[in-house]
């Protein structure tokens, strides 16, 4: 389970972004990006914080959710995903998700930036950045070697990343719905 703390972190911090990002814009679709895939288990914190804010946001008119299990955004395809939001949606504000490693011990944060997130950062020198503003779910320490990193995500206990999406999903979803 998620620590509270944890949670009341991450919810002040993507409430306070979020509001001051979104301060006088005029936004046509808010858009999550949950970037990931569910063949990893590390590396479905994305796609399963997609599928439970699918659920989460069915019925609003102004939010649409990319990524999720069975229907993945990966560095494979996610350019040709952001080429499609910003040809239908004329003024989309995005927000990426996606795991992440961090050098420090605070591995099962939730971190909120500002800015957007570089994909493949974690596996790879070569990365695009994506969003207006980002979510990373700190599921790893980082080993600074790409084939260590990608043992440890293969290896992260499912019900440890379930419990980081949970939080992470219901977390938006109490800010949007305020």
């Amino acid at each position: 389970m998620i620590k509270e703390e944890i949670y009341n972190n991450f919810v002040f911090d993507f409430s306070r972004i979020l509001r001051e990002k979104i301060q006088n814009l005029e936004i046509s679709k808010l858009i999550f990006l949950c970037i990931g895939t569910d063949r990893v288990i590390g590396d479905s914190y994305g796609p399963l914080v997609g599928y439970k804010l699918k659920y989460l946001f069915n019925d609003k008119e102004n939010v649409e959710v990319f990524g999720e299990l069975g229907n993945v955004v990966t560095a494979n395809n996610i350019e040709k995903i952001i080429k499609y939001i910003n040809n239908k949606y004329e003024t989309p504000f995005i927000i990426a998700i996606d795991a992440s490693f961090t050098n420090k011990n605070n591995v099962g944060s939730i971190k909120v930036s500002e800015n957007g997130l570089i994909v493949r950062s974690g596996l790879s020198s070569k990365g695009i950045c994506v969003g207006n503003i980002s979510i990373k779910g700190v599921v790893s320490k980082d080993l600074n070697k790409p084939q260590y990193n990608f043992r440890l995500l293969q290896n992260t206990p499912l019900g440890f990343i379930m419990n980081m999406a949970e939080c992470t999903a219901y977390g938006i979803y109490n800010v949007i719905n305020v």
